[in-house]
C-alpha cells in the first residue's frame, strides 16, 4: 500500500499535473494547426505553384511484384509535415513573445510606494509636532 500511496503523491504533485494538461493542450493545439496548414494555407500555395498538391509528391523506389507492395518515398507527405513544424514553431514563438510583453508592462507599471510603517509615522508625528512648537 506505500508504493501506491507514493505514486498517488507523486501523479498528485503540482508539476506532473500541470505537464499533462500542456500535453492534453498540445495535441489539441496540434490539431488546429495541421487543419490550418492543410485547409487553409496550403491550398491557396498550391494556387500559387500551379495547383500542385504537396502529398502526391512521390517516388517509386520499387514498383509492386506478386504479394510485394510497392516501395515508395513519399517526400510531398514530409514537405507538408516541415510546413506544419514551421507553424507550429511561429505560433509558439509569437505567444511567448506576446506573453513576455505582456510580463514587462506589468512589471513597468509604477507601484504606488508602501505604506509607512508604524515607527514611520510615529517619527512624521513628532517631527510635525516640534515644527509647530517652535513656530
Amino acid at each position: 500500500m506505500a508504493f501506491l500511496k507514493e505514486f498517488r503523491e507523486f501523479a498528485m504533485k503540482g508539476n506532473v499535473v500541470d505537464m499533462a494538461v500542456g500535453v492534453i493542450i498540445g495535441a489539441a493545439f496540434g490539431k488546429i494547426v495541421s487543419s490550418l496548414v492543410a485547409d487553409i494555407i496550403m491550398p491557396p500555395l498550391g494556387l500559387l505553384i500551379g495547383g500542385i498538391d504537396f502529398k502526391q509528391f512521390s517516388i517509386v523506389l520499387r514498383e509492386a511484384s506478386g504479394n510485394a507492395p510497392a516501395v515508395i518515398l513519399n517526400y510531398g507527405t514530409f514537405i507538408q509535415s516541415v510546413f506544419d513544424f514551421a507553424i507550429v514553431a511561429f505560433a509558439i514563438f509569437c505567444a511567448i513573445k506576446l506573453i513576455n510583453k505582456m510580463r514587462r508592462q506589468a512589471e513597468e507599471k509604477p507601484k504606488a510606494p508602501p505604506a509607512p510603517s508604524a515607527e514611520e509615522t510615529l517619527l512624521t508625528e513628532i517631527r510635525d509636532l516640534l515644527k509647530n512648537q517652535q513656530k
